[in-house]
């Protein structure tokens, strides 16, 4: 149990003790009342079997008084229980998510290549939505649900004990049934969980991928994965409320025969005498008071045991070890690639024991056949993986020890494919440098050259682009992720092709953009169009993960190797013509 807390609460207990408290007190607070009335049933009673005491009025305007102050207290502790529990419980899941969240931002990219992206999603708002509601519902009732229980026990039992042990007599029992089929509900728990998040990252494959499904014509019944995930999710929900739902009404009805027991019992010793009718009363609506809060914590109980599955998935992703690294990050020096060996998968190397250097302020090309591990060296420079033998160092510090903002604040990256988020245009571009002036971000996007065509938008740099950047185009969307590099102005830039997929006109803008970006950097480009980086400082020729070639173009053409070759074939290629 301890251990459940623990994982619900994201590791800090001690946030649910006031939840706790509060759902006491309220329990509490809804107990004396009964007892109240009892009182005032009572000295009605006495004034009917004793007609020569007459009815005490005076005591039955106080008891009165004091249930009308009693309602007072009443709300109290239900709007401290809704302050403690409800509005706590959904302050700590919005908290616990951004935390989450920054966590995973520290994680190395392995691990989200290891994930499903659907599964990430599913974990921050479905797992974190039942821990949400377990925190906010299931957690304070459990917890009044067995200590009003234990305390109602403790004095009932001076009253009468024979009430008392036939009241509770059953409740061990319908735990004992509970426990028993822990280990069955924990598994049906599970695999609920991993069917509905299964079916997620399946419907979300289905509708980022529905230009390529509707363009290949496998939608519908023949998308396979997608009607398969929600058969699946279709029997996990079947399989667990028909299993389940039986195990918690037994364990409910089990549990709630106490209250059977104790009215046969009570009439029992009510008929020989043995038993006033006021105590009989007391225990009937203490009773009720008792029993309706552990009831709904049984009925709840299905639910609290899918939510201990949800916590544990996210207390797993907490324990993930993020990157390490606390130095600053040199300026300006050279960066050495010392024997590195780095593979995605275990056994299968991408990088095989490559060694290169790189001075500051030039512009380095790393060419070679798809596959060969060209983007993998930019992503381990700015540490998106760990690599697993040999070092990458800047200035002589090896790249692990260094703080991993700190050495991202000193590259900027331009990729092929430009991802845009759902704002304007102006804070996509703002996103380089988040305290850059209205007056900076224009001057970044007329460097990029992308200023003619934002103020010709609707809305100008207030136009909002889309998911994505879906409202504008490739050369647009290339051009506007060079100005939010151009805004960070990094002393690494790192391009992975950026014209490749451009037609000419864009891609004049983007190669004059570029030019302005680079000036005066450290430059490493990922090149295809070997045309574009002739001048380039030095090649570098990369082929099945090793480096095979290194120079300039005229060097490497001297010397009649892979990147001769594959100048030959670019240079034959230009002259191919449809037929």
């Amino acid at each position: 149990m301890n251990h459940y807390f623990y994982n619900i609460s994201g590791g800090n207990t001690r946030s649910l003790l006031p939840a706790a408290v509060a759902a006491l007190l309220d329990g509490i607070a809804k107990v004396i009342p009964a007892a109240l009335l009892v009182d005032i049933f009572n000295t009605i009673y006495v004034s009917f079997a004793h007609p020569e005491t007459g009815l005490n009025i005076v005591r039955m305007w106080v008891v009165c008084l004091i249930l009308l102050v009693w309602l007072a207290v009443e709300y109290a502790a239900y709007t401290y229980l809704y302050d403690k529990t409800y509005k706590a419980a959904y302050s700590l899941a919005a908290s616990g998510r951004l935390s989450l969240a920054e966590h995973i931002r520290h994680l190395s990219l392995g691990f989200f290549g290891k994930r499903d992206p659907g599964d990430i999603t599913n974990l921050l708002l479905s797992d974190y939505g039942q821990v949400e509601h377990t925190i906010s519902h299931n957690v304070p009732q459990l917890i009044s649900a067995v200590i009003l229980p234990v305390l109602a026990l403790a004095g009932l039992i001076f009253m009468d004990w024979r009430m008392a042990l036939a009241m509770f007599v059953a409740v061990p029992f319908g735990v004992l049934l509970l426990w028993l089929t822990d280990s069955i509900q924990a598994r049906l728990s599970e695999s609920h969980v991993r069917a509905k998040n299964e079916a997620a990252s399946r419907l979300q494959e289905y509708l980022t991928g529905i230009r390529e499904i509707k363009a290949h014509n496998i939608g519908g019944k023949r998308f396979e994965r997608l009607r398969r995930s929600f058969d699946q999710l279709k029997r996990a929900s079947i399989r667990l409320e028909g299993v389940m739902g039986p195990m918690i009404m037994g364990a409910m009805l089990l549990t709630r025969s106490g209250m059977t027991l104790m009215i046969v019992t009570g009439s029992y010793l009510l008929i020989g005498g043995k038993l006033s009718l006021s105590v009989f009363l007391l225990f009937l609506l203490v009773g009720i008071k008792i029993f309706e809060p552990l009831t709904v914590v049984l009925m709840n109980y299905g639910e609290m045991r899918y939510s201990a599955y949800s916590a544990r998935r996210i207390m797993e992703v907490r324990q993930e070890q993020r990157m390490q690294g606390s130095e600053a990050v040199p300026s300006g020096e050279p960066i050495v690639f010392d024997h590195v060996t780095f593979g995605y998968d275990a056994g299968i190397p991408v990088l095989k024991d490559i060694s290169f250097t790189i001075q500051p302020n030039t512009i380095t090309a790393l060419v070679g056949p798809s596959g060969s591990g060209k983007s993998t060296v930019t992503r381990l420079l700015a540490r998106f993986w760990e690599i697993q033998g040999g070092s990458i160092t800047i200035g002589g510090q090896p790249i692990r020890e260094s703080d991993p903002e700190r050495l991202l604040a000193d590259i900027s990256m331009v990729f092929q494919d430009v991802y845009l988020f759902q704002d304007t245009i102006g804070n996509n571009i703002r996103i380089g440098n988040m305290e850059a002036t209205q007056d900076e971000i224009e001057e970044a996007a007329k460097r990029a050259c992308c200023h003619e065509f934002i103020t010709g938008l609707p809305q100008g740099y207030d136009t909002p682009v889309g998911e994505g950047g879906s409202t504008l185009s490739g050369g647009e969307k290339q051009r506007v992720s060079i100005a939010r590099a151009l805004l960070k102005d990094a002393s690494i830039v790192l391009l992975d092709e950026a014209t490749a997929s451009l037609d000419p006109e864009n891609e004049t803008a983007v190669q004059q953009a570029i030019n302005e970006l680079v000036a005066d950097k450290t430059v490493i480009i990922i090149a295809h169009r070997l045309k574009t980086i002739q001048n380039a400082d030095q090649i570098l020729v990369l082929d099945q993960g090793k480096l095979v070639e290194e120079g300039t173009h005229d060097q490497l053409l001297s010397k009649h190797g892979l990147y001769e070759n594959l100048w030959s074939t670019q240079q034959g290629a230009d002259g191919w013509r449809v037929k």
